[in-house]
């Protein structure tokens, strides 16, 4: 957990960013029917009922400092998707940074080895050399920033029906623009200092 906090105190870098990575599997649903008439007090009303048409996954990725999100959507969310989220991070996203730490949680594809198994193993070496990972402890994902940032993206643009994969891309395109134009941070305000006071469960008592 120190590890990660420490990460959020530093100043900003620009060669050697700090950016957190989630992911958020969304339910895509349809209308049956289109709603009703509007009229003199009487508004638009959606009927309850709906068809169910799978599913799909976000990627969020965002410098908390610098105030940037890159939000992705893919079918699903293998190994092989975390690994081309890897390669994306370091040719198109931060192609000048020496070192891109990432803050990510303990998920099974969140490994090193994901992108050996989707890329020859030069090309997957290339692309560690300028990754650090930073993982947050088991049922501390709340550490991950990027948490919040998927939280502000469901209410903000995920609270409705969305009946395919091709409209949530634009919907989550338009929200990502948004964003990056207001170049809001995320401000975070929880220390190590503040853990060890809070949280002494999680540190073994001295003897």
């Amino acid at each position: 957990m120190e590890d990660v906090l420490e990460l959020y105190e530093e100043m900003y870098d620009a060669k050697r960013p700090v950016v957190c990575f989630d992911e958020k599997s969304v339910q895509l649903v349809a209308e049956t029917r289109g709603p009703s008439a509007v009229g003199p007090g009487r508004p638009q009303r959606y009927d309850y009922e709906y068809e169910r048409r799978g599913t799909a996954n976000i990627f969020m990725v965002v410098e908390p400092l610098g105030g940037r999100r890159h939000v992705t959507v893919t079918e699903r969310r293998t190994k092989l998707d975390f690994a081309a989220q890897m390669q994306q991070l370091v040719d198109v996203h931060y192609p000048e940074a020496e070192r891109i730490r990432v803050v990510l949680d303990n998920l099974n594809t969140h490994k090193p080895g994901s992108l050996y198994e989707a890329f020859p193993p030069a090309e997957a070496r290339r692309l560690l050399r300028h990754l650090e990972f930073h993982y947050t402890p088991k049922h501390a994902s709340w550490l991950d920033m990027a948490e919040i940032e998927l939280s502000v993206l469901s209410s903000q643009c995920l609270n409705r029906r969305i009946p395919d994969r091709e409209s949530l891309k634009q919907d989550t395109a338009a929200w990502e623009r948004r964003r990056n134009q207001d170049r809001i941070p995320v401000k975070w305000r929880f220390t190590v200092q503040q853990a060890r006071t809070t949280l002494p469960h999680l540190y073994p008592p001295i003897s």
